[in-house]
């Protein structure tokens, strides 16, 4: 499992003797070398997903598993704690199957795999009852001045504390690298709800974008000032904080500082 005979350049040559050794003798100097070049340390470094890639048969196919549990759960509105507890159980497994690199949000090339486009597919609580300790993923760290009490959401999403139901529309939340913003954007009987601000990488956690919201649209209503009567408040634009779990080219999973469990993907409609 840890080694693929691919791992190993090993050639045997039944027809071949160095200075009168045998190919035992020539066999054995090779796995020498090999052993003696081969890094032990990468044994238990723990598993990271290099963003770009690309992924395994067996990350696709838990990806494939994973969007079918959260298929006909209205976004996670309709799910119930045993839906949500298999769902945690197959998040949490792609979690540390596959962690992404540290340098995602740091390292340009990297970060590529986040701009554009995702699809909000599925919300529900990080953290449920009744589910084993290995399952349930905590927080490491807080940011300062960003509220981290749970909301409890199911179905719906919270930008700057805007809470929106997402259960019969898609919601969308775009990266743009190049101008480091966010933005979601969800269609609502009062119209086009936008809500987005700047991001930056946390100086706590590597993996958490921590935004700033300073814009706030509800059809053709703009609500944005709300943002700034808060930021002269709590002295900080900063409004929430989201953490990338896992990433693919089709696949995202995302922690907020609510303690919600976020599950997006590229295609709009990868999802029933």
């Amino acid at each position: 499992f840890l080694f693929p005979i691919s791992s190993f350049p090993i050639t045997l040559n039944t027809t071949t003797f160095i200075m009168g050794r045998s190919t035992t003798t020539l066999l054995f100097c090779q796995l020498l070398a090999t052993a003696h070049s081969f890094n032990l340390g990468t044994i238990f470094k723990p598993p990271t997903f290099q963003a770009g890639a690309g992924k395994s048969n067996n990350l696709a196919n838990e990806e494939a598993v994973l969007l079918q549990q959260i298929s006909g759960t209205a976004n996670g509105k309709n799910a119930d704690i045993e839906t949500q507890a298999r769902v945690l159980s197959l998040v949490r497994k792609l979690e540390t199957s596959a962690q992404p690199s540290p340098s995602l949000l740091s390292d340009p090339k990297e970060a590529k795999i986040l701009d554009g486009d995702w699809f909000l597919q599925y919300t529900a609580p990080s953290d449920i009852e009744n589910v084993d300790a290995d399952e349930k993923w905590t927080a490491t760290a807080d940011e300062a001045k960003i509220t981290t009490s749970k909301a409890g959401l199911q179905g719906a999403v919270s930008g700057g504390g805007i809470p929106v139901d997402a259960s019969n529309n898609v919601a969308k939340q775009t990266f743009d690298l190049e101008s480091q913003r966010v933005t979601n954007e969800i269609k609502t009987g009062l119209g086009l709800v936008i809500v987005g601000g700047p991001f930056r990488q946390s100086p706590n956690v590597p993996l958490r974008a921590v935004v700033g919201f300073d814009t706030a649209k509800v059809g053709p209503l703009d609500i944005s000032f709300l943002f700034d009567i808060r930021a002269k408040i709590k002295g900080s634009y900063d409004s929430g904080w989201v953490e990338t779990t896992y990433v693919s080219d089709s696949v995202r999973i995302g922690r907020g500082n609510k303690g919600s469990m976020f599950i997006l993907t590229r295609d709009r409609d990868a999802v029933n």
